[in-house]
């Protein structure tokens, strides 16, 4: 996505090494990314602003699932379910 992401993901590889394990470096797809900081300006407008992260989080744990689940799942869908989540929370605030 870019260099701050390219080189997180290195951070993340050589994180995981340091305890033992051997990762796949973490990639941001544009899309994907897009969605979450959508979700997390609702999530900070629906509760609590310091809510954003967490809500983030809890998306990325949630799509490793869905994507655990179903193999073979491209990014373009994962951004999909983020984006019904994220319009769900909006729906559930007025305003928004």
């Amino acid at each position: 996505m870019n260099q701050f992401f390219e080189a997180l993901g290195q951070d993340w590889v050589d994180a995981a090494q340091r305890r033992g394990a051997e990762i796949s470096k973490p990639a941001l797809d544009s899309r994907v990314a897009l969605e979450l900081l959508e979700l997390a300006r609702v999530a900070a407008h629906t509760q609590e602003r310091r809510f954003a992260p967490l809500t983030s989080y809890l998306a990325g744990v949630a799509a490793e699932r869905l994507r655990a689940a179903k193999p073979g799942l491209d990014d373009a869908a994962v951004a999909e379910f983020i984006l019904e989540v994220r319009q769900k929370l909006e729906r559930e605030v007025p305003g928004l």
